[in-house]
């Protein structure tokens, strides 16, 4: 991937306010709810989507959502934790509802799906953790704010 569509990328992750998490449910020992639960910590707007086998009316403190599409307001990032083979629709999701960004995770890939959503004006990212991310790039731009 790019340099460049990875920035684009790390940059409206770290503008954002609201994240939202395909894939998230109440199970605390898998990596979605973990990654979730840091980027709440971190001060975003988590909001769970997930419509798998383990449904849940609320999450981390915010309500539980079958689809993007269900989402009332504005949704800054996708993180998506589903299987490669089930992220067209969400893909799809995300640019219809507008979001600026879709984050595919550490093992998680679709590179004609990335073509579509940067084709659609989204960044774009895949194979990344963006707790591993975030955990390395906030702390690095707010020093570089704060000497600047």
């Amino acid at each position: 991937m790019e340099p460049s569509a990875d920035s684009a990328a790390v940059a409206s992750l770290l503008a954002a306010t609201t994240i939202a998490v395909v894939g998230l449910d109440s199970r605390e020992d898998r990596p979605a709810y973990r990654v979730a639960k840091y980027l709440k910590d971190a001060g975003y707007r988590v909001i769970p989507v997930h419509r798998g086998r383990f449904p849940a009316d609320e999450i981390l403190g915010e309500p539980a959502y079958a689809s993007l599409r269900d989402v009332p307001g504005p949704v800054d990032v996708v993180d998506v934790f589903v299987r490669p083979a089930d992220t067209d629709e969400v893909i799809d999701d995300a640019i219809a509802i507008g979001a600026k960004c879709v984050w595919l995770q550490e093992g998680i890939t679709n590179v004609a799906g990335l073509e579509r959503a940067r084709a659609a004006g989204l960044a774009a990212i895949q194979d990344r953790c963006a707790r591993v991310v975030h955990s390395q790039e906030a702390p690095r731009r707010a020093g570089g704010q704060a000497a600047g």
